[in-house]
C-alpha cells in the first residue's frame, strides 16, 4: 500500500496546477491530496475575475496551519511535494517532523535567504512592493509569460495562463521573509530533495543551490537536482513528466532505503 502525498501549490496557482502530477502519482498507487490555500479554491478564471475580498490579508502562517492540522489527522506521516512558496512550506513541515520526506521544487528559501540574481530582486520587489499595502496582485498574461513561464511560447503561455493562473496576496511573500519561515538547518531531518530550473527567474537555480548548502547535518539526506531549460513553471511546462518521474524514483528510493547512485543523479 503506497503512502499519501500532499501537494502544496505556490503563489499565483491553486490545486489546478497539480492535476497532471496527481494523475501521475495516483497511477503509481499513491493517495494524493492537494489542498487549496485560503481564498484559492475554485476555477482560476473565476478567481481572476472575482478576486476574493480577504485575499490581500493572507499570510504564510494562514496557509501552513490548516495544512499541518490535516496532516496530523492522518494515520502516518505523508510525503509532501511543494512548488515555490509551497516548496518552502514543504521544508517547514519537514523541519517540524510531521512528514516522512519532502520534495521542494523551485522553492522560496527559508531563513530570509536571497540571491543576487537580478531577476530575483526585480520580481521580489514587484511582489513585496510596500507602496501597494495589502492590495492583492492580479496576475496578468504579460507577467506570467515574462517571469513565471518564460520558456513557453506565446501560445503555450496563453493556454497555461488561462488554465492555472490566479491572483495572490503580497503578504504571503512578505511573511516568507520573516521568522515564520525560519528553519534550524543544522538539525537532523528526514530526506529532502530540492529541484531547481536553469531558466527560473523567480527562484533562480543559484538560490536553490544555496538552500541545499545551508543544510549542514551530515547524517541527513539533502539532495539537489537541476533541470536544464526549465522555468519556474516547471511543474506544468512541456516535459513536466520527466520531473515527476525523477521525483517518483527519488521517493521510491527513500521508501526502500536505497542510496542514490551517480547514474540516477544524472537522470
Amino acid at each position: 500500500m503506497k503512502k499519501t502525498i500532499i501537494f502544496v501549490h505556490g503563489m499565483f496557482q491553486n490545486p489546478k496546477s497539480w492535476e497532471g502530477w496527481i494523475n501521475f502519482f495516483e497511477s503509481k498507487g499513491y493517495n494524493c491530496i492537494a489542498p487549496a490555500w485560503p481564498f484559492h479554491d475554485g476555477e482560476p478564471a473565476t478567481l481572476r475575475n472575482h478576486i476574493p475580498e480577504q485575499l490581500g490579508d493572507l499570510e504564510l502562517d494562514d496557509i501552513i496551519t490548516p495544512i499541518e492540522t490535516e496532516i496530523l489527522k492522518l494515520d502516518e506521516k505523508p510525503i509532501v511535494i511543494g512548488h515555490s512558496v509551497g516548496g518552502l512550506i514543504a521544508q517547514l513541515l519537514l523541519a517540524r517532523g510531521v512528514v516522512s520526506s519532502a520534495v521542494a521544487i523551485c522553492s522560496v528559501a527559508p531563513n530570509k535567504m536571497i540571491t543576487f540574481d537580478w531577476s530575483f530582486f526585480k520580481n521580489a520587489a514587484t511582489i513585496a512592493n510596500p507602496l501597494k499595502g495589502n492590495e492583492p496582485i492580479p496576475m496578468d498574461l504579460e507577467t506570467f509569460k515574462g517571469a513565471f513561464a518564460n520558456t513557453l511560447t506565446d501560445a503555450q503561455a496563453q493556454t497555461e495562463f488561462e488554465r492555472t493562473a490566479t491572483p495572490d496576496s503580497r503578504n504571503v511573500f512578505r511573511t516568507c521573509m520573516t521568522d515564520s519561515a525560519d528553519i534550524d538547518v543544522e538539525l537532523p531531518h528526514a530526506p529532502l530533495l530540492l529541484i531547481s530550473a536553469s531558466e527560473d527567474m523567480i527562484c533562480p537555480a543559484s538560490l536553490i543551490e544555496k538552500e541545499q548548502h545551508a543544510y549542514t547535518d551530515e547524517t541527513s539526506i539533502t539532495d539537489l537536482k537541476e533541470f536544464q531549460g526549465r522555468s519556474h513553471y516547471i511543474c506544468n511546462e512541456p516535459g513536466w513528466e520527466e520531473v515527476a518521474d525523477y521525483t517518483s524514483q527519488w521517493i521510491d528510493r527513500q521508501l526502500n532505503n536505497m542510496p542514490l547512485t551517480e547514474d540516477f543523479k544524472q537522470i
